[in-house]
């Protein structure tokens, strides 16, 4: 009975260590280097300019991008859920299927930005300026929140967080 704990503990502990983050990777994107499909799980890229990166199909949950500058970086199939990118810049960045779901959102700039497909359940968008964004749908909006000073494109609108 001991033994065969040992060997569930053992098989639990190696899944958890694929999920962790991966320091490398999240030290390379710091420095401003692409890392398509990494696993950048609770990155810290708050008060970074990093212009331009190919972050695309990434694991970026939990990442921290408040105050960041990422204009035209792509994130297109990227896990972003319960992210803080409270304030940062994403001008013409790609958001295309990325999942936002219950991520901070207040305050960013997306201007031009393409969200087709992009997951916002539960994403809190106070504030945020989305209104030249592309690809933004009422369905989108309806999962999320925001309130009197969140900009949408003409013909949008979101209901106002609790």
């Amino acid at each position: 009975m001991i033994r065969h704990f040992a060997v569930i503990a053992g098989i639990g502990a190696l899944s958890l260590s694929a999920q962790a983050q991966n320091m490398t990777q999240i030290g390379a994107v710091q420095s401003g280097h692409s890392c398509p499909g990494c696993n950048l799980f609770q990155a810290d890229l708050s008060y970074h300019d990093l212009p331009g990166l190919d972050l695309s199909g990434a694991r970026l949950k939990q990442a921290n991008f408040s105050l960041s500058t990422m204009n035209q970086s792509s994130f297109e199939a990227s896990d972003l859920s319960i992210s803080n990118m409270f304030g940062a810049r994403f001008t013409g960045s790609d958001f295309r299927d990325a999942n936002l779901s219950r991520s901070v959102l207040v305050g960013a700039y997306f201007g031009s930005s393409d969200l087709s497909g992009a997951n916002l359940s539960g994403a809190n968008l106070s504030g945020a300026e989305l209104d030249t964004a592309k690809g933004l749908t009422q369905a989108q909006l309806n999962t999320a929140c925001g309130d009197e000073a969140t900009r949408l494109p003409a013909g949008l609108s979101i209901p106002a967080c609790r």
